[in-house]
Protein backbone atom coordinates (compact mmCIF):
# COMPACT_ATOMS: atom_id res chain seq x y z
CA UNK A 1 0.00 0.00 0.00
CA UNK A 2 2.93 2.38 0.63
CA UNK A 3 4.34 2.00 -2.90
CA UNK A 4 2.71 4.71 -5.04
CA UNK A 5 1.17 3.99 -8.41
CA UNK A 6 3.18 5.76 -11.12
CA UNK A 7 1.49 7.54 -14.04
CA UNK A 8 3.39 9.07 -16.96
CA UNK A 9 0.98 11.51 -18.55
CA UNK A 10 3.21 13.06 -21.22
CA UNK A 11 2.45 16.67 -22.20
CA UNK A 12 -0.94 17.68 -20.83
CA UNK A 13 -2.76 20.98 -20.31
CA UNK A 14 -2.36 22.46 -16.85
CA UNK A 15 -5.90 23.16 -15.69
CA UNK A 16 -7.50 19.76 -16.45
CA UNK A 17 -4.58 18.06 -14.69
CA UNK A 18 -4.99 20.28 -11.65
CA UNK A 19 -8.74 19.55 -11.54
CA UNK A 20 -8.00 15.83 -11.80
CA UNK A 21 -5.70 16.08 -8.77
CA UNK A 22 -8.44 17.83 -6.83
CA UNK A 23 -10.98 15.14 -7.73
CA UNK A 24 -8.58 12.36 -6.86
CA UNK A 25 -7.89 13.90 -3.45
CA UNK A 26 -11.57 14.58 -2.73
CA UNK A 27 -12.67 11.07 -3.68
CA UNK A 28 -9.81 9.05 -2.18
CA UNK A 29 -10.35 6.91 0.92
CA UNK A 30 -8.02 5.53 3.57
CA UNK A 31 -7.54 2.51 1.28
CA UNK A 32 -6.68 4.48 -1.88
CA UNK A 33 -3.07 3.88 -2.98
CA UNK A 34 -0.87 6.95 -3.27
CA UNK A 35 0.03 8.09 -6.77
CA UNK A 36 2.88 9.98 -8.45
CA UNK A 37 2.16 11.69 -11.76
CA UNK A 38 4.94 12.71 -14.14
CA UNK A 39 4.12 15.16 -16.93
CA UNK A 40 5.02 18.31 -18.81
CA UNK A 41 2.79 21.32 -19.48
CA UNK A 42 2.43 23.81 -22.33
CA UNK A 43 3.57 27.32 -21.29
CA UNK A 44 1.65 28.61 -18.25
CA UNK A 45 2.23 30.79 -15.20
CA UNK A 46 0.64 29.57 -11.96
CA UNK A 47 -0.03 31.75 -8.95
CA UNK A 48 -0.50 30.27 -5.47
CA UNK A 49 -3.22 31.03 -2.94
CA UNK A 50 -1.42 33.95 -1.32
CA UNK A 51 0.32 34.92 -4.55
CA UNK A 52 0.54 38.54 -5.65
CA UNK A 53 -0.06 39.42 -9.29
CA UNK A 54 2.57 42.16 -8.98
CA UNK A 55 5.16 39.38 -9.34
CA UNK A 56 4.03 39.07 -12.97
CA UNK A 57 6.21 41.82 -14.38
CA UNK A 58 5.00 41.91 -17.97
CA UNK A 59 2.51 40.27 -20.30
CA UNK A 60 4.17 37.84 -22.70
CA UNK A 61 0.99 36.07 -23.84
CA UNK A 62 1.48 33.16 -21.47
CA UNK A 63 -1.75 32.36 -19.58
CA UNK A 64 -1.89 32.91 -15.81
CA UNK A 65 -3.84 30.43 -13.70
CA UNK A 66 -4.67 31.10 -10.05
CA UNK A 67 -4.45 27.83 -8.17
CA UNK A 68 -4.74 26.37 -4.67
CA UNK A 69 -1.15 25.49 -3.78
CA UNK A 70 1.09 27.50 -1.52
CA UNK A 71 3.74 29.84 -2.86
CA UNK A 72 3.92 32.67 -5.33
CA UNK A 73 4.21 32.70 -9.11
CA UNK A 74 6.13 30.18 -11.15
CA UNK A 75 6.42 29.10 -14.78
CA UNK A 76 5.79 25.73 -16.37
CA UNK A 77 6.67 24.85 -19.94
CA UNK A 78 7.87 22.09 -22.28
CA UNK A 79 11.18 20.56 -21.19
CA UNK A 80 10.35 20.92 -17.50
CA UNK A 81 9.62 17.76 -15.50
CA UNK A 82 6.48 18.11 -13.37
CA UNK A 83 6.01 15.62 -10.55
CA UNK A 84 2.68 15.58 -8.74
CA UNK A 85 2.68 13.81 -5.37
CA UNK A 86 -0.72 12.51 -4.29
CA UNK A 87 0.16 11.12 -0.89
CA UNK A 88 -1.66 10.20 2.32
CA UNK A 89 0.55 11.91 4.89
CA UNK A 90 -1.15 10.26 7.85
CA UNK A 91 -0.49 6.78 6.49
CA UNK A 92 3.15 7.72 5.94
CA UNK A 93 3.41 9.41 9.37
CA UNK A 94 4.63 12.61 7.71
CA UNK A 95 4.14 16.22 8.73
CA UNK A 96 4.05 18.84 5.99
CA UNK A 97 7.46 20.31 6.79
CA UNK A 98 9.02 16.84 6.82
CA UNK A 99 7.43 16.06 3.46
CA UNK A 100 8.89 19.23 1.96
CA UNK A 101 12.32 18.37 3.37
CA UNK A 102 12.18 14.84 1.95
CA UNK A 103 11.13 16.05 -1.50
CA UNK A 104 13.98 18.56 -1.51
CA UNK A 105 16.40 15.84 -0.39
CA UNK A 106 15.26 13.53 -3.20
CA UNK A 107 16.00 16.31 -5.68
CA UNK A 108 19.40 17.03 -4.12
CA UNK A 109 20.28 13.31 -4.19
CA UNK A 110 19.13 12.96 -7.80
CA UNK A 111 21.15 15.97 -8.94
CA UNK A 112 24.17 14.55 -7.15
CA UNK A 113 23.99 11.48 -9.42
CA UNK A 114 24.58 13.91 -12.29
CA UNK A 115 27.58 15.38 -10.49
CA UNK A 116 25.65 18.55 -9.58
CA UNK A 117 25.98 20.01 -6.08
CA UNK A 118 22.55 21.35 -5.09
CA UNK A 119 21.27 22.85 -1.85
CA UNK A 120 18.33 24.42 -0.06
CA UNK A 121 18.08 28.16 0.60
CA UNK A 122 16.71 29.18 4.02
CA UNK A 123 13.15 30.48 3.76
CA UNK A 124 12.89 29.70 0.04
CA UNK A 125 11.42 26.23 -0.69
CA UNK A 126 12.94 24.49 -3.66
CA UNK A 127 16.41 23.41 -4.74
CA UNK A 128 19.24 25.64 -5.95
CA UNK A 129 22.58 25.27 -7.71
CA UNK A 130 25.08 28.03 -6.95
CA UNK A 131 22.17 30.28 -5.95
CA UNK A 132 20.14 29.65 -9.12
CA UNK A 133 16.81 27.86 -8.82
CA UNK A 134 16.56 24.55 -10.63
CA UNK A 135 13.47 23.11 -8.91
CA UNK A 136 10.35 24.70 -7.44
CA UNK A 137 8.06 23.12 -4.89
CA UNK A 138 4.45 23.85 -3.97
CA UNK A 139 1.90 21.67 -2.17
CA UNK A 140 -1.69 21.66 -1.02
CA UNK A 141 -2.79 19.49 1.90
CA UNK A 142 -6.45 18.49 2.13
CA UNK A 143 -7.79 16.01 4.70
CA UNK A 144 -4.26 14.91 5.48
CA UNK A 145 -3.40 14.22 1.82
CA UNK A 146 -1.08 16.13 -0.51
CA UNK A 147 -1.38 17.16 -4.11
CA UNK A 148 0.58 19.46 -6.44
CA UNK A 149 4.31 18.80 -6.08
CA UNK A 150 7.51 19.90 -7.79
CA UNK A 151 8.84 21.19 -11.10
CA UNK A 152 12.40 20.51 -12.25
CA UNK A 153 13.99 22.43 -15.12
CA UNK A 154 15.52 19.95 -17.55
CA UNK A 155 15.83 21.40 -21.06
CA UNK A 156 13.44 24.29 -21.58
CA UNK A 157 13.17 27.85 -22.79
CA UNK A 158 13.99 29.85 -19.65
CA UNK A 159 13.07 33.20 -21.26
CA UNK A 160 9.58 33.42 -19.65
CA UNK A 161 11.16 33.54 -16.19
CA UNK A 162 12.31 37.08 -17.05
CA UNK A 163 8.65 38.12 -17.01
CA UNK A 164 8.17 37.15 -13.35
CA UNK A 165 9.78 37.29 -9.96
CA UNK A 166 10.27 33.51 -9.66
CA UNK A 167 8.47 32.30 -6.54
CA UNK A 168 8.23 35.95 -5.48
CA UNK A 169 11.97 36.70 -5.47
CA UNK A 170 13.00 39.62 -7.63
CA UNK A 171 16.01 38.85 -9.81
CA UNK A 172 16.15 35.19 -8.80
CA UNK A 173 18.33 33.41 -11.38
CA UNK A 174 17.16 30.07 -12.77
CA UNK A 175 19.07 27.19 -14.30
CA UNK A 176 18.46 23.75 -15.75
CA UNK A 177 20.03 20.34 -16.22
CA UNK A 178 20.83 20.85 -19.90
CA UNK A 179 23.07 23.82 -19.05
CA UNK A 180 24.74 22.10 -16.11
CA UNK A 181 25.39 18.60 -17.44
CA UNK A 182 23.85 18.28 -20.90
CA UNK A 183 20.90 16.14 -19.78
CA UNK A 184 17.90 16.91 -21.98
CA UNK A 185 15.51 13.94 -21.63
CA UNK A 186 12.72 14.47 -19.10
CA UNK A 187 11.80 10.77 -19.26
CA UNK A 188 15.29 9.74 -18.19
CA UNK A 189 15.30 12.34 -15.41
CA UNK A 190 11.90 11.09 -14.22
CA UNK A 191 13.27 7.55 -13.89
CA UNK A 192 16.22 8.80 -11.84
CA UNK A 193 14.10 11.10 -9.66
CA UNK A 194 11.53 8.39 -8.99
CA UNK A 195 14.07 6.15 -7.31
CA UNK A 196 15.20 8.94 -5.00
CA UNK A 197 11.61 9.97 -4.21
CA UNK A 198 10.67 6.43 -3.27
CA UNK A 199 13.77 6.12 -1.10
CA UNK A 200 13.13 9.40 0.71
CA UNK A 201 9.39 8.83 1.15
CA UNK A 202 9.62 5.26 2.43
Amino acid sequence: MNTPLIHRLGRVDYEPTWRAMQRFTTERTTETPDEIWFCEHPPVFTLGLAGKEEHLLKNIDVPLVRIDRGGQITYHGPGQLITYLLLDLRRRNLKVRELVTRIEQALIDMLNTYGIVAARLPGAPGVYVAGAKIAALGLRIRNGCSYHGLSLNVDMDLTPYAAINPCGYAGMPVTQLAALCGECKTERVADCLLGHLLENLS
